[in-house]
């Protein structure tokens, strides 16, 4: 209790409190967007963090992520464009509800469900990481590779609805993770005589090149057509707290919702794009009028609204414990973690527990700053994204991300890695295969390899060392896991296909 009341009192600096809100309009900004996604203002605000004391970066991403998310229900409410893809659900009733002039009321719902869902996240974190935490110091080099086996089948299964191209990205991510010096045995590897290469590709350059420049790439190409704008009418007056009251009187859509997202957020790959979605399919399945779905019902809206935000601060459960990424976005973050010398585990929560707890209680106040900034400037800030021209915002952001990654390490080298990785990452998503997995790739690549030698290394007392691998009770639970998660698209897909064939027969 003593630390959280210490914790509590230094994140009510005005520094801090400028910081949240600082950020949560930033997000905004970006999130609204279409095009621009919560990952990709992580990655260009990343270097601007590193002058920061800990607490303060860890704030600052934080509250921009949180804004980002939230963000993205503007553009799907008002052009039918999804933000972010935690969005796309928002689209469904949001759109609908702008067509006949209740924008207004449409925003007040993603408000107030959005900011009910990030605080639902940070109670879910606060009760939830502490015990995985106590549990991950059981976790040897043999559970830390399975951990990583599980968390790259998740990936594949989750990705772009391709099995096969998301174990691709996946691959691709973990040979991009094996260049330079091996961790374990200090050989050379893939380095084509290129001492600038021993260092192996940067985690931040790589998020940075991956995320943002195929989107950059995008907005080029399509020029004005990548921002259209709209205009915002709403023709009923309708009030805040009459809307604050309709929402809160769906206590079980509200519950259900942060559930599934919370749920969906600790499974490493997923995120709120897939929350967002089935969260919405359950309030559709369990309303009295599911037909009326799609032509502007609320229920749908706090569904979404709702489950993507507590994916934010929810993601961040597997990510502060065992060092996986719940979301792509959580990749970032764990890199500033890793660049302060902080290790996800239990001694985050012991030895960090200050800097551990005024990030996620900063999350918390994250989502409260939400309501005044996005209700008084959300459409401000609409309007000025719409009217800042392609020609300024593409160059603006690039050179962001060039000085970004200069300033890692002073290379230039590292810069041309960005532009290279960020240009292939622009070319593999033309046929499909999305960035996220190739980084998720890249950081459990490094977390499989070390655990896969390290075990192998205990094991050569036994005639055969890989049986290092599976000599733990834990470590067999994961391997259950692992081979039902690889294993559950090929069951869905069988399940869908008989499920078809019974209703064909039912029909005919």
């Amino acid at each position: 209790m003593e630390l959280f009341q210490e914790t509590f009192l230094q994140l009510l600096h005005p520094y801090i409190i400028i910081l949240i809100f600082s950020g949560v309009t930033a997000g905004l900004f970006v999130g609204a967007m279409p095009g621009l996604t919560a990952t990709m203002a992580l990655a260009v605000l990343l270097p601007f963090t590193f002058t920061m004391p800990p607490l303060e970066g860890l704030v600052a991403l934080g509250a921009v992520y949180m804004g980002a998310i939230y963000g993205g229900s503007f553009a799907a409410i008002l052009v039918n464009t999804p933000g972010t893809p935690s969005s796309i659900a928002t689209a469904f009733e949001g759109y609908p509800m702008a067509k006949e002039g209740r924008a207004i009321e449409a925003i007040y719902v993603a408000t107030i469900s959005s900011a009910i869902g990030g605080i639902a996240g940070v109670l879910f974190l606060l009760l939830l990481s502490p015990p995985l935490a106590r549990l991950s110091i059981k976790f040897g080099p043999a559970e830390f590779f399975w951990v990583a086996m599980l968390g790259l089948t998740l990936i594949a299964s989750l990705s772009e609805g391709s099995l096969l191209k998301g174990l691709l990205g996946g691959s691709l991510g973990m040979i991009l993770g094996t260049i330079g010096v091996a961790p374990i045995g200090g050989e050379t590897r893939f380095t084509f005589g290129l001492p600038v290469l021993q260092g192996g590709v940067e985690m931040i350059v790589a998020l940075i090149g991956l995320f943002v420049l195929p989107e950059l790439y995008n907005m080029a190409t399509q020029g004005k057509a990548a921002l259209q704008e709209v205009s915002i009418s709403s023709e009923r007056g309708v009030s805040f707290f009459s809307v604050l009251k309709r929402v809160l009187s769906m206590p079980g859509n509200l519950i259900r919702s942060c559930i599934i997202g919370e749920i969906v957020a600790i499974i490493p790959g997923a995120g709120g794009n897939i929350a967002n979605l089935v969260a919405y399919n359950e309030a559709k399945r369990t309303s009295r009028h599911p037909e009326k779905f799609g032509t502007g019902v609320i229920e749908g809206l706090v569904a979404s609204e709702s489950s993507n935000n507590v994916t934010v601060a929810g993601s961040m459960v597997p990510l502060l414990t065992l060092g996986i990424p719940g979301a792509p976005p959580d990749a970032v973050i764990l890199g500033v973690l890793l660049l302060h010398g902080l290790r996800p585990g239990i001694e985050l929560f012991t030895t960090s527990g200050k800097l551990t707890y005024g990030f996620i209680i900063s999350m918390g106040l994250a989502a409260i700053a939400m309501v005044p900034v996005g209700l008084m400037g959300g459409r401000l800030i609409y309007r000025v994204i719409f009217k800042t021209p392609y020609y300024f915002l593409v160059p603006t952001i690039s050179l962001a991300t060039i000085l970004g990654s200069f300033a890692l390490r002073n290379s230039i080298t590292d810069v041309l890695i960005m532009i290279i990785l960020g240009t292939i990452g622009y070319l593999l998503k033309q046929v499909g295969i999305a960035p996220a997995p190739i980084v998720l790739g890249l950081i459990l690549g490094s977390i499989a390899e070390i655990g896969f030698v390290q075990s192998l290394l205990r094991g050569t007392a036994y005639p055969y060392p890989i049986l290092k691998l599976f000599e733990n009770p834990l470590s067999h639970i994961l391997i259950a896991m692992t081979l039902f998660s690889g294993a559950w698209p090929y069951i869905s897909a069988l399940y869908k296909r008989l499920k078809g064939r019974i209703k064909s027969k039912e029909e005919s």
